[in-house]
């Protein structure tokens, strides 16, 4: 069975019984859990993203989710802030199910996140400082004089103050992405999303991301989900590890443990082997 990601077609169907499951009610997650992900599927037209989906992310630690390219890994983020709804299953953020919330109320929702998005979006026309402060200006009361060192603080934080009069045109791939993280995390929000943020960078470039998630955890202790493929990295910053495969989560637990996991499935993913039940 096959299913679609958001650049793979595919045609599998959702089940009457993923469809039964999907429509139970919801149960409010534990206090240690900010958000938890129940028996979501997805469509995209008639073809299958997330069928039966399930993750917890704990409070105060990061979630890695893994699998193959093209899974269906960032529609995952995309749902946690509502970007898109899915067709059925819930969604609760710091306790509140936000599945079917009308956009003014995600709005509220989205300002305790932070987004880090894969290919950094920043606007063109705008310095590093302008790109960082926009979000303030959107969506707090702070006074002028408080974003502005709101911002300092963030930029050097990152060690991006040097860089914080430039355009993005200006700066490398990698130093985008960390000027997305700026953006990010600028609010002090409670939920940071990251896409995959090493994919295209060199290896060098890649550790200097990782340390920089690392950094950002250390300052503020959110409940971050970290979307990507590259293994040193999760290893270095999870503390736990789920697995997408064919539109569910197959497996998540302490990053620790999952490495020794029996599943046929994880081991072959974890060991890059063209040898094992994943589909080439």
């Amino acid at each position: 069975m096959v299913l679609r990601s958001d650049d793979v077609d595919t045609s599998v169907m959702v089940s009457s019984a993923d469809r039964e499951t999907a429509a139970a009610p919801g149960i409010p997650p534990p206090e240690d859990v900010a958000m938890s992900m129940q028996h979501a599927y997805l469509l995209y037209g008639k073809k299958t993203v997330l069928s039966d989906c399930s993750l917890d992310c704990k409070r105060g630690e990061v979630t890695c989710v893994i699998g193959l390219s093209g899974a269906g890994k960032s529609t995952i983020l995309r749902l946690i802030n509502g970007l898109r709804r899915p067709q059925g299953g819930h969604i609760y953020v710091n306790g509140s199910d936000i599945v079917g919330l009308p956009e003014r109320d995600l709005i509220e929702v989205r300002k305790k996140m932070g987004f880090a998005f894969q290919g950094a979006a920043l606007f063109d026309s705008l310095t590093v400082t302008e790109n960082v402060s926009y979000p303030l200006y959107e969506h707090t009361k702070l006074s002028p004089d408080e974003i502005e060192k709101r911002v300092d603080d963030t930029l050097e934080s990152l060690g991006l103050s040097d860089v914080a009069d430039r355009l993005p045109a200006e700066l490398s791939g990698g130093m985008q992405k960390r000027v997305g993280f700026a953006r990010a995390i600028v609010n002090e929000p409670e939920i940071i999303l990251f896409d995959e943020p090493t994919t295209g960078l060199d290896p060098i470039m890649t550790n200097v991301i990782t340390d920089t998630i690392r950094t950002i955890q250390s300052k503020l202790h959110a409940t971050s989900v970290v979307v990507m493929h590259d293994m040193p990295s999760v290893y270095a910053i999870a503390d736990n590890i789920a697995m997408l495969f064919e539109g569910t989560i197959i497996a998540s637990g302490p990053a620790k443990d999952f490495r020794r996991s029996q599943n046929p499935i994880i081991q072959q993913f974890l060991q890059g082997s063209e040898v094992g039940p994943i589909p080439l």
